[in-house]
C-alpha cells in the first residue's frame, strides 16, 4: 500500500492510511471520506487498497460474490447449497463513476421479458460488484442525488434492492465505502456525509524536501513501474498479513465498560447528532487495538477513534465548513483522555483487602468520594488558573487581550466615500420558493423548479423510447383491450411520464454601491442574499454571484456547487461609489451565456437584487435583451415613505417576478 507519496510528505497521508487499514480490519465502521485539494495521491492510496484485502471465498459462477459459508438466501443467481466447495479470488475495487445511471448503479430489470415472458431478466449493477469488496466514489461531492439515496440505502441495510411496478430483485451489497473529494467544488449532503465512519483531511506539503522528494518517487515509478512495485512488494505483503491478523483478533478484542462510558462523554459533550458518533468511536477503537496487537480497548484507541470519526459530525448549519471545531474536540480529549483515566476496576469492598480501607489508587475526599479536583484525579499541579478562571487578574500578562476587541463590523479600515466597511447579515430565515418557469428535462436532479424526471407525479403515458424503467399500468391495459387480447404483449406496454423538480443555477446580481449602505440596508440586504444561498443548498442548486458598484461589475463567485464559498464572499462583500446597474446585468449575460455552453441542459435563474436605480453607466433597460429568454426575479430593496419604483420598472422589462425584500420571508424563520 505504498503509493508513489511518502507518507509523511503529504499532509494528513498517514492518517489516512490509517483510516484505510482500520476500515479493512472492520468493514463495520463505515468507510472512509477523503477530503484534500487536488494533486494529494487520494485516488492513488484508495487504489493501492485493494491490494492488501484478505481474499474472498466465492460460489463458483455467482454474479453477486455469495459465501460458500453463508450464501445469500435471495441472491438472484441462487438458491446455493450451503457449504458448497468456494473458489477463491482477489477483493475487488469497484469506481462509481460521477456520470454512472441509476440502472449502472443498481442493475438492470428486463420489465418487457418479465410481464411479457413472465422472465426476471436481472443484470447485476456496480453495488453487486461490490459486494465483499471496495467501493470507490472520486468526487463524490458531485453525485447526483439520486445516487446518493442508493447508496444511502444500500449502505444503511447491507443489501441493494430492484423494484419495477411490482417486479422487484434483491440482493446483498456489503462493501467498504470510500469517497474522495475536493472541498473547492463543493460540500456533499450531510446525510452521506455522516453515513461515512472516518473522514480525513490531506494537504500537500509547503515544504521543499517533501515536494522533492514526492517527485523523484513518481519519477521513479514512471521510469519502471514494475521495478518500482517491486520495492515495496515485501512491505505489502507485511501490511496484508497484519490485516488478516488483526481480523482474526477483532472478536476477542474487550471494550470496557469505562471506555466506553468514555466515549459516551466525548460525544455527548461534543454535541453530535444521534448515536452513530458513538457506535463509530466504540468500533475504530476496537478496530485500532487489534491493529495494534491488543486484547483491551484502551484510552489512547478511544482518543485515536475520535479524531477520525467526530470532526465531520459537529456541522450546527449546513453552510458551516465540516472540521470547523477541532480545537474543541481536542479540548475535549484532553480532559477526558488517559491523564484522567477511570479506575477500570470497581472499587473494592472490605472483603477484598485486608486493612478495610480503599485500595491503592487516587485520594479520597472526606466523604470517600473523589477529591475536590473532579472525580478520579488527582491534585492539581498544572501551572496555569484552573479552566474556569476568567478575568485580567488571572490570566499570564503577555495574554492580556486588546482593550477593544473588534466586530466583523467593526472593521480596522476606515470608510472613505468608495468603500464602506463590512457588515455582517443577521441570521437567515426561510425565504418564498423561486423556481423557473416552464418544465426543464431533469439532466440535474434537485427541488427548485418542475421538470420531468425519473420518478415524481405522474402525467402522462408515451411509448417506451429505450428500456422501460416505468410501467404505467392503465395505459398498458388499454393497449391491449384495444386490440383484442387478454394477454399483455411487448407492443402494448406504455412508459409513465414523471414530473418532478430539477436543480438550477441561481445567479445573484447584488448591488452594492454606496446607497446601500448610506441606508443602512445593507445588513437586511446580505441576510436575504444569506437565506437565499441556504435555500440553494437546499434545493441542490448550482450557485455564482456578481456585484456592482463604482463604475463596473466583478464576478466576485463563478457558478460551482461550493454553497460554502459563497457565504464567504458575501462575507467579504463590502460596499461603496456609485451604482452601475447596467454593467451587472451585461456581466450575468456573459457569464450565463458561458454556463450555457458549458452546460446546456442547465435552466438557470437570475436574482437580481436592487433598488433598480442606476447612477452610473447607460439605461439599464438597452441591456435587458441580452437577458430576454433568461428566467428572473428581482428582489426589491427600495424603502422609504417614497418610492420610485423603478425595481419594479425593471422587472416589467425581463418579465421577471418582483419580490419586496421585506415579503422575500413571509413563512418566518427558519428552524
Amino acid at each position: 500500500m505504498t503509493p508513489p507519496y511518502p507518507f509523511s510528505a503529504v499532509v494528513g497521508l498517514a492518517e489516512l492510511r490509517l483510516a484505510l487499514l482500520l476500515n479493512a480490519v472492520s468493514p463495520a465502521i463505515g468507510g472512509v471520506l477523503v477530503r484534500g485539494e487536488k494533486g494529494t495521491a487520494k485516488s492513488t492510496i484508495v487504489r493501492a487498497l485493494a491490494a492488501l484485502l484478505p481474499d474472498v471465498d466465492v460460489v463458483p459462477g455467482c454474479r453477486f460474490a455469495c459465501d460458500p459459508a453463508n450464501p445469500d438466501a435471495d441472491c438472484p443467481d441462487g438458491p446455493h447449497e450451503p457449504g458448497a466447495v468456494g473458489q477463491r479470488r482477489r477483493a475487488t475495487l469497484v469506481e462509481l463513476p460521477v456520470g454512472a445511471t441509476e440502472d449502472r448503479v443498481v442493475g438492470t430489470l428486463d420489465l418487457q421479458r418479465a410481464l411479457a415472458d413472465g422472465i426476471k431478466a436481472y443484470e447485476p449493477g456496480l453495488l453487486a460488484a461490490a459486494h465483499r469488496g471496495v467501493l470507490y466514489v472520486d468526487e463524490v461531492n458531485l453525485l447526483p442525488d439520486h445516487l446518493v439515496d442508493l447508496l444511502l440505502d444500500a449502505a444503511a441495510m447491507g443489501r441493494a434492492h430492484v423494484e419495477r411496478d411490482g417486479v422487484s430483485v434483491k440482493h446483498a451489497a456489503r462493501f467498504l465505502l470510500v469517497g474522495t473529494m475536493n472541498p473547492e467544488e463543493g460540500e456533499p449532503r450531510p446525510q452521506l456525509v455522516d453515513r461515512f465512519g472516518l473522514v480525513v483531511a490531506v494537504t500537500a506539503p509547503r515544504e521543499t524536501a517533501p515536494r522533492a522528494e514526492v517527485v523523484r518517487r513518481r519519477l521513479a515509478y514512471e521510469t519502471d513501474p514494475v521495478g518500482f512495485a517491486a520495492r515495496w512488494i515485501d512491505e505489502d505483503a507485511v501490511l496484508a498479513e497484519r490485516i488478516a491478523v488483526a481480523r482474526r483478533r477483532l472478536p476477542g478484542v474487550r471494550l470496557p465498560d469505562h471506555e466506553l462510558d468514555r466515549i459516551a462523554t466525548i460525544c455527548l459533550a461534543y454535541g453530535v447528532d444521534g448515536l452513530r458518533a458513538d457506535i463509530v468511536v466504540a468500533r475504530t477503537a476496537v478496530a485500532l487495538a487489534a491493529w495494534h496487537d491488543r486484547d483491551v480497548v484502551t484510552a489512547d484507541d478511544v482518543a485515536a477513534a475520535a479524531r477520525l470519526a467526530l470532526p465531520h459530525r459537529r456541522r450546527r448549519d449546513p453552510l458551516d465548513p465540516p472540521g470547523a471545531d477541532q480545537e474543541k474536540l481536542e479540548e475535549l480529549l484532553r480532559e477526558h483522555g488517559a491523564d484522567a483515566d477511570p479506575e477500570p476496576d470497581p472499587p473494592a469492598g472490605p472483603d477484598d483487602d485486608p486493612d478495610g480501607g480503599p485500595p491503592d489508587g487516587p485520594p479520597e475526599g472526606p466523604d470517600g468520594g473523589p477529591p475536590p479536583g473532579g472525580p478520579d484525579r488527582g491534585p492539581d499541579t498544572s501551572d496555569g488558573p484552573p479552566p474556569q478562571a476568567t478575568g485580567p487578574e488571572q490570566t499570564d500578562p503577555a495574554e492580556q487581550p486588546v482593550p477593544e476587541q473588534r466586530t466583523e463590523e467593526q472593521t480596522t479600515e476606515q470608510p472613505t466615500a468608495g468603500n464602506q466597511p463590512t457588515v455582517a447579515a443577521t441570521s437567515p430565515y426561510r425565504t418564498r420558493a423561486l423556481a423557473v418557469r416552464g418544465r426543464g428535462t431533469g439532466a440535474h436532479t434537485g427541488r427548485r423548479s418542475p421538470a420531468y424526471a425519473r420518478r415524481g407525479r405522474v402525467v402522462g403515458a408515451r411509448l417506451p423510447a429505450g428500456r422501460l424503467t416505468s410501467l404505467h399500468l392503465p395505459a398498458t391495459l388499454l393497449a391491449t383491450a384495444r386490440r383484442g387480447a387478454r394477454t399483455v404483449s411487448a407492443a402494448d406496454l406504455r412508459e409513465a411520464v414523471h414530473v418532478g423538480r430539477e436543480a438550477n443555477l441561481v445567479l445573484f446580481v447584488v448591488d452594492a454601491s454606496g446607497s446601500m449602505a448610506a441606508r443602512r440596508r445593507m445588513r437586511v440586504v446580505k441576510t436575504a442574499v444569506l437565506s437565499l444561498l441556504r435555500d440553494a443548498y437546499q434545493r441542490r442548486d448550482k450557485i455564482g454571484m456578481i456585484t456592482f458598484r463604482g463604475t463596473g461589475a466583478s464576478t466576485v463567485l463563478e457558478p460551482t456547487a461550493s454553497h460554502e464559498v459563497g457565504v464567504l464572499r458575501l462575507a467579504e462583500l463590502r460596499t461603496g461609489g456609485r451604482t452601475p446597474l447596467a454593467a451587472g446585468l451585461r456581466q450575468a449575460a456573459r457569464t450565463l451565456e458561458s454556463e450555457r455552453r458549458r452546460d446546456p441542459r442547465r435552466r438557470p435563474l437570475l436574482v437580481v437584487v436592487t433598488d433598480g436605480r442606476a447612477t452610473s453607466g447607460p439605461d439599464p433597460l438597452t441591456v435587458v435583451p441580452s437577458l430576454a429568454d433568461v428566467a428572473s426575479v428581482v428582489v426589491d430593496c427600495e424603502s422609504g415613505p417614497i418610492r420610485l419604483g423603478l425595481a419594479r420598472r425593471l422587472a416589467t422589462a425581463l418579465d421577471a417576478d418582483c419580490v419586496p425584500l421585506d415579503a422575500l420571508h413571509t413563512l418566518g424563520k427558519a428552524a
